[in-house]
C-alpha cells in the first residue's frame, strides 16, 4: 500500500477536503475518494522521497530490477495477466523507489496504456534498452522471454561495473592513506623537527627538510587557500567533464592510457555486443539495435563510430563492412559480426563475441591488479625514504655535530 495525500470538492456542501488515503495506486485512490461522495481535484504520491525517485539516494537498485525482471517473466509465463503479475511483483519487492515507481505503472497500464510506454515514463529506472525489449517482447507476444533476457542483460553489465570498481579500489585506499600519513607527517612531525633544529645555534637543515617544512608551513598557516585550489578544481572540473568537450577528453582518455586503456575498450566491446545480443534476439530492427547501443555504450567517440556505422547500413552496407578498419572497435569484433551475417547466426556471433571480451575483461582486472601492486608499493617506498630522510637526516647532523664538538 502507497500513502496519497489529496484534494477533493464535497459537492454537497461545495467545500474543499485535504486528507490522505492509503492505495495501491493513483487510481486505487481516486476510486476510494469516490466512494466517500468527494470529487477528486489532485492526488500526489505522500511517502518521503516520492519525488526523488532516481535520485542519489532514492535510486533503483541493478539487483532489485534483476529480481523485478524475473518475478515478472515467471507470473507471465505461468499465465498470470499482466496487471495482476505487476501487482504480485510490486508487493514483494523491498526497493520503496521501485514499489512507488510500479504503482504508477499499473496505475497507466490499468487505463489502457502498453507496459512499454508506461515504463518510458520513467527513463531514471527503466533505460532505453529495458524499454525497447518490453516493446518488442509485447509486439511479438514473448514479454516473458524479453523479460528473462533483460535479467541476464543487467546481471552482466553489473557484474563488468563490479570487477572494474573492484580493480580501482585497492589503488585508491592505498593512496589514501598514503596521503593521509604525508599530511601527518607535514602538520605534526616536521614542525617539531624545526623547532628542535632551529634552538640549535649555527644548525642549517638539508635541503629536502627546508622544502618539506615549507610545504608544511604553506598547508598550516593557508590551508584555506589550499582548500579553496582544491573545492575550485572539484567544481570546474565536474563542470567541465560534463560538457563536450571535457566528455570527449576524458572518453578518449579511458580508451587510450594504459594500463586502463586496454581494460576500458575490452568493456565497451563487451558491453556493445551483449547489448546487441539481447536486443537481436527480442527481434528489435538492425539500425533501432544500433541506435540503442550507441546509447548504451556511454561512450561518445564508440557512439559516434555506431552512428557513422548505422548509416552506412541504411545506405546497404553490411554492418560488419561498416564497422572495419574503426580504430574504436577491436578488430575481433567486426570478423564474429561477418560470420555471423554470412551464416544467418548474427544473435549467436554476438553472445560469443560478448563472453570472450568479459572473459578479457576478467583477466584484463587480474592483470592491472597485479602490475599496480609492485608499482605502489614503490611509490609508497620511495614517499616514506623521503619523509624518513627529511626526519633523520637533521638529527644525523646533530650527532655529528656533537661528535665534532
Amino acid at each position: 500500500m502507497l500513502s496519497y495525500k489529496y484534494t477533493a470538492r464535497d459537492p454537497a456542501t461545495g467545500e474543499y477536503v485535504k486528507a490522505n488515503v492509503e492505495a495501491e495506486s493513483e487510481l486505487a485512490a481516486a476510486k476510494l475518494i469516490r466512494k466517500e461522495g468527494l470529487v477528486a481535484i489532485d492526488i500526489q504520491l505522500a511517502e518521503k522521497g516520492a519525488k526523488g525517485v532516481g535520485g542519489r539516494f532514492n535510486r533503483v537498485k541493478t539487483k532489485d530490477k534483476v529480481l523485478f525482471s524475473r518475478q515478472l517473466s515467471t507470473l507471465i509465463n505461468a499465465g498470470l495477466p499482466l496487471v495482476q503479475s505487476l501487482r504480485s511483483v510490486s508487493e514483494q519487492t523491498t526497493s520503496k523507489p521501485l514499489r512507488i515507481v510500479l504503482a504508477k505503472v499499473i496505475a497507466d497500464v490499468e487505463a489502457g496504456s502498453t507496459l512499454s510506454d508506461a515504463m518510458a515514463r520513467h527513463p531514471q529506472v527503466f533505460n532505453q534498452v529495458y524499454i525497447s525489449l518490453i516493446a518488442a517482447g509485447e509486439a511479438s507476444g514473448t514479454l516473458d522471454k524479453a523479460l528473462e533476457r533483460l535479467a541476464i542483460q543487467q546481471e552482466k553489465d553489473a557484474d563488468l561495473a563490479s570487477k572494474i570498481r573492484g580493480a580501482m579500489v585497492y589503488p585508491l585506499i592505498v593512496l589514501l592513506v598514503m596521503f593521509g600519513v604525508l599530511g601527518f607527517m607535514l602538520v605534526k612531525v616536521l614542525p617539531q623537527v624545526k623547532e628542535l633544529y632551529t634552538s640549535l645555534p649555527g644548525a642549517n637543515l638539508p635541503l629536502v627538510t627546508q622544502i618539506l617544512l615549507a610545504i608544511s608551513s604553506f598547508i598550516i598557516h593557508q590551508w584555506y587557500i589550499v582548500l579553496l585550489i582544491l573545492a575550485a578544481m572539484v567544481f570546474f572540473g565536474s563542470r567541465w567533464a560534463r560538457t563536450v568537450a571535457g566528455k570527449s577528453f576524458f572518453d578518449r582518455m579511458k580508451m587510450t592510457v594504459k594500463p586502463l586503456g586496454p581494460l576500458f575498450m575490452k568493456m565497451y566491446m563487451a558491453r556493445f555486443a551483449r547489448t546487441g545480443t539481447t536486443l537481436v534476439a527480442s527481434g528489435v530492427p538492425l539500425l533501432q539495435v544500433l541506435q540503442i547501443t550507441g546509447n548504451a555504450i556511454d561512450n561518445v567517440h564508440i557512439q559516434d563510430s555506431i552512428s557513422r556505422a548505422a548509416e552506412k547500413v541504411k545506405g546497404g552496407k553490411a554492418l560488419s563492412d561498416s564497422i572495419t578498419g574503426d580504430p574504436n572497435f577491436l578488430e575481433l569484433v567486426p570478423n564474429m559480426i561477418r560470420i555471423g551475417e554470412q551464416s544467418g547466426s548474427l544473435e549467436k556471433m554476438l553472445d560469443k563475441t560478448a563472453e570472450y571480451y568479459e572473459k578479457e575483461v576478467d583477466d584484463e582486472v587480474k592483470a592491472i591488479s597485479t602490475i599496480i601492486e609492485p608499482i605502489l608499493m614503490v611509490v609508497l617506498g620511495v614517499v616514506a625514504f623521503i619523509i624518513v630522510a627529511a626526519v633523520l637526516l637533521p638529527i644525523y647532523g646533530l650527532a655529528g655535530q656533537s661528535f665534532v664538538n
